[in-house]
């Protein structure tokens, strides 16, 4: 469940409390006449079955809410009420997998945005997927595919398609299309400067040939791809674990940049082309991954419809007869 927190006007709080008195998967409901301060209010909490949270937010919203108070949600945690389970029994669809849209989008716009600690952190992962291929440390690829962050773009690009939000799609294509060429422009750098200190030989670079998962692109390249997109999707959606997700969506993006760099200074151009190759086709693969489970999961959501427009609306003791007396 989603624990709902709302600030509203007092001449909205009655139509909020008819909106989720509506819902059958709506409980736990508490008011707090004139408690927020700013902007000043109500504050009404309540916990909302996570079938039926985005019918919820939509009717909220269109009460202005957004404007003239606030709406926050969470991950309501364990909740032990039997009102709690009736009211997970009662949405359309029970399904604790539902995409709550308004709180996926805010996740990954924040993953879309081009920040100098996302460079940092994909530059750390591209120099030591380098050092890894250089130095045979499967180990150091390791630390690699867990440094990378590059799968929080990926995935606001897929959700950018599904909900057509252009916004979105450009943002997270601008960071990708920018962070990683510079990732690489350091990392070539870097290895330059490892050569010139003779660290690194320019033909450590046939130590590939004991990770040629990385730059041979096969069949089971698109197959890995879309395993780790819908893998990292529904982590995502479902609150998972990400920190294996993470390594699996790794293993084939930053390790094959990383080889790419090093490639060019051993003059291994095919190990270079093939690379790139490798790093395109689980790009694309990881996007459409994505892609494909949303519009699953937003399929099985429109199995059922929300109760609030059909539903007998009734007056809220304490707030409605306050209202009528103005």
């Amino acid at each position: 469940m989603l624990h709902l927190r709302v600030i509203s006007s007092s001449n909205r709080s009655a139509a909020v409390l008819r909106t989720l008195a509506a819902e059958p998967g709506v409980t736990h409901v508490t008011l707090a006449l004139g408690a927020a301060i700013d902007p000043p209010g109500d504050v009404i909490e309540a916990d909302v079955a996570r079938a039926c949270a985005n019918d919820v937010l939509a009717a909220l919203a269109a009460l202005d809410l957004v404007r003239t108070g606030g709406i926050s949600f969470e991950p309501a945690g364990t909740v032990l009420s039997r009102a709690g389970e009736r009211a997970e029994a009662a949405t359309p669809t029970r399904r604790e997998e539902a995409v709550v849209w308004e709180q996926l989008l805010g996740q990954v716009r924040e993953g879309a945005r081009l920040t100098p600690t996302f460079l940092v952190f994909l530059s750390i992962a591209f120099l030591l997927s380098a050092v890894g291929v250089a130095t045979a440390s499967p180990l150091t690829l390791v630390g690699a595919m867990v440094v990378g962050p590059e799968f929080r773009p990926l995935a606001a690009l897929s959700v950018g398609l599904v909900r057509r939000d252009f916004g979105l799609i450009r943002s997270s294509a601008r960071t990708l299309a920018i962070s990683f060429p510079v990732a690489m422009v350091v990392t070539a750098l870097a290895t330059l400067l490892w050569i010139r200190l003779g660290w690194i030989g320019t033909g450590d670079v046939e130590n590939a040939r004991v990770f040629d998962f990385i730059y041979e692109v096969g069949p089971f390249s698109l197959v890995v791809a879309l395993l780790a997109g819908a893998a990292g999707m529904l982590a995502l959606v479902t609150y998972a674990s990400t920190v294996l997700v993470g390594v699996f969506i790794s293993v084939t993006t930053v390790p094959a940049a990383g080889l790419a760099v090093v490639a060019v200074f051993a003059g291994k151009w095919s190990v270079m082309l093939s690379s790139l190759g490798q790093l395109g086709v689980n790009l694309i693969g990881i996007v459409l991954a994505g892609v494909a489970v949303l519009l699953v999961l937003q399929r099985a959501g429109r199995t059922g419809g929300s109760v609030i427009s059909g539903s007998a609306v009734h007056p809220i003791p304490g707030v409605d007869e306050d209202k009528s007396q103005n």
